[in-house]
């Protein structure tokens, strides 16, 4: 889990200062030792460190927090403030050309998840900003590459452009032209990867850069490789003058230490980061939710943003009205437990509660078998069943079980979750259903 680590050693010291009440010098002192230390621990750059615990030892010195009433909560929201202001401070948006195609160009060391992940944001500008996206494979080296952006190109119904083992450069331009003739407005350009930055690489680069003048060049970097990804980033930098930084495999780095250096080394944003294997894990990179989740302050606008997703408002509503006027039927019961499914695991949802250990969640998730039999059961129904489920007498449900594949003690497991809920949904007579329900919010009197 992302930056569980830190996570857990920033909160440790802040305890102490919570026990403390009113805080004297050494008490701040001692809390900036810990920091220090755990920020070195999550792979941080030593000249970040320094530079950040610096900061914030001097604001925390202040008089108007030594003699606050609340002390230890001023000196974590000076962390909060200049963690947001080490990643960027606010969410960066993607240049988009006023002439199109805008062209995005993804560079990158070979294995830091640039096909895939290019291919995820693609999907995220086409589903969230309207556009009609083109990728274009660059990437003649390795092995299949071309035949990897085709796959999940497919999977995400996006069209790929390839002229098989031709020079990348003019790939690069014909991708460009043709994304002109086909009405494509945005294209994201695949180019090749190395196991370590050399000169046939940025010389490769800066020709396609030449030759397509890009709207943005996006360094894609693994999170997992900490510090090196950092070197990296301030590598390409250097040679080819990057415009923005995608995270990969954040979910997997319990440390966090390219997420808090790559913006203070490069200068650069850091704008999307992919959250997991998943077409669908990848999100903009917001430096105050990042900040908020490190603290265990929770992520509330990102698990409303997911839920939204998850749930269409319009079938959200409709929803809202059958549970009011009872007639929430299983199949509406089923529907809504695919779109939790889709949420994540429960760790993931837990992690932007604030307060919620997500750590005591981790790797938990709906049950898939439990998914499977409840979707055999409920399509093994007739529809008068279905929204009847009070018909259900005893052959019945030796029928359903036959049909199913499951037993009768199983469809009486599913019938008392569904009555349950039904229950609890009928003593909210006031206030609001959850947004899982509702949508944003659906209130009744």
């Amino acid at each position: 889990m992302a930056f569980e680590s830190l996570s857990e050693k920033l909160n440790a010291a802040f305890k102490k200062l919570r026990g403390k009440g009113r805080l004297k010098e050494a008490d701040i002192k001692e809390a900036m030792r810990e920091v220090r230390l755990a920020l070195l621990e999550a792979d941080v750059g030593f000249k970040v460190v320094r530079e950040f615990v610096n900061t914030v030892s001097e604001r925390s010195l202040g008089a108007d927090v030594l003699e606050s009433l609340t002390p230890a909560q001023m000196v974590i929201k000076i962390v909060n403030e200049e963690l947001c202001t080490l990643m960027g401070s606010v969410n960066a948006k993607l240049n988009i050309s006023p002439k199109p195609p805008t062209v995005v160009m993804l560079i990158g060391l070979q294995g830091a998840g640039k096909t895939t992940n290019g291919a995820k944001l693609a999907d995220y500008m086409r589903k969230h900003h309207g556009k009609n996206p083109l990728l274009a494979a660059c990437d003649i080296y390795r092995p299949a590459a071309i035949l990897q952006l085709q796959t999940v190109g497919k999977q995400l119904q996006i069209p790929v452009f390839e002229m098989g083992m031709k020079n990348p450069v003019e790939i690069a331009k014909a991708s460009v032209e043709h994304a002109n003739k086909s009405g494509n407005d945005i294209v994201f350009l695949d180019t090749a990867g190395r196991l370590h930055i050399d000169d046939a690489l940025v010389d490769e680069l800066k020709a396609i850069k030449a030759a397509v003048n890009p709207t943005e060049i996006m360094l894609v970097v693994d999170a997992m490789i900490g510090q090196d990804a950092v070197n990296a980033a301030a590598a390409f930098n250097d040679a080819l003058g990057i415009d923005s930084v995608m995270l990969t495999k954040l979910d997997g780095d319990a440390r966090g230490g390219a997420a808090l250096s790559v913006r203070a080394v490069t200068g650069k944003p850091i704008k999307f980061a992919g959250i997991g294997e998943k077409l669908d894990q990848f999100e903009p990179f917001h430096p105050d939710r990042i900040a908020s989740r490190i603290l265990g302050m929770g992520d509330i606008l990102t698990l409303i943003e997911k839920a939204e997703q998850a749930f269409d408002e319009k079938k959200a509503q409709e929803m809202t009205a059958k549970l009011m006027k009872n007639k929430f039927t299983l199949t509406d019961y089923y529907d809504q437990l695919m779109s939790l499914k889709s949420m994540g695991g429960l760790s993931d949802i837990a992690g932007m509660l604030p307060g919620v250990d997500a750590k005591a969640l981790a790797g938990a998730s709906i049950d898939n078998n439990m998914l499977s039999k409840t979707e055999a059961i409920i399509l093994s129904m007739t529809p008068h069943e279905r929204d009847n489920p009070s018909v259900l007498n005893s052959s019945r449900k030796k029928r359903i079980a036959a049909g199913s594949g499951t037993a009768v003690v199983d469809i009486n497991r599913l019938l008392k979750q569904f009555d349950m809920m039904q229950t609890m949904t009928k003593q909210m007579t006031k206030g609001k259903l959850p947004a899982m329900f509702g949508g944003k919010g659906f209130s009744w009197k």
